[in-house]
């Protein structure tokens, strides 16, 4: 894979056992955002951080965004765009709108913004994710001009999932690329 990964964790950061530092430790070719409070979000500083982090890619970029790291990308993209972002890897979007499914301090990453991607993505979802219901991921996806993968019961696809390496997340990421360069 020359395509360069930006791995971008979400709420509480991601931890040792969780498939993006997994990844962020198998792939050489990825980069891994670090947010100063990974604990109380506030969008505007973890934005800033993201796009200090964009500024400085000089080749072909996935974005890997985790959980409440899927608004953030969202955000992202609505105000800024940069060459080297060919798609996002869009996993188990937490949704920030509903009270019900996320912690209060993620509410100022609501409204998740809906519109269409100006880049390719993907949406990975589990059938029983506690952050968000399927339904909802599977109409953000739609929404955002992004393919759907289900990937059964999985939980919210973090640490607890128990994954390691994800290698079904690898095979999906991987197919996600070919089409992206064919």
């Amino acid at each position: 894979m020359e395509t360069q990964l930006l791995i971008i964790p979400g709420l509480g950061d991601s931890g040792e056992k969780h498939w993006q530092t997994f990844w962020h430790e198998k792939f050489e070719n990825s980069i891994r955002v670090v947010q100063d409070n990974w604990d109380e979000p506030i969008r505007e500083e973890w934005l800033e951080r993201l796009n200090e982090n964009i500024l400085k890619l000089n080749k072909p970029t996935i974005l890997v965004a985790h959980s409440l790291a899927v608004s953030l990308v969202l955000h992202w993209a609505e105000k800024h765009n940069n060459e080297h972002i060919i798609g996002a890897f869009l996993v188990a979007p937490a949704d920030v709108d509903s009270p019900e499914h996320t912690p209060e301090c993620t509410r100022n990453f609501s409204p998740i913004p809906i519109y269409k991607l100006p880049f390719p993505s993907v949406v990975v979802a589990s059938e029983n994710d506690p952050y968000a219901s399927f339904e909802r991921k599977k109409i953000l996806a739609e929404k955002w001009g992004s393919d759907f993968v289900n990937v059964g019961q999985q939980g919210h696809i973090n640490s607890d999932s128990d994954l390691k390496y994800w290698e079904e997340g690898q095979l999906i990421l991987r197919q996600f690329i070919e089409k992206i360069n064919l």
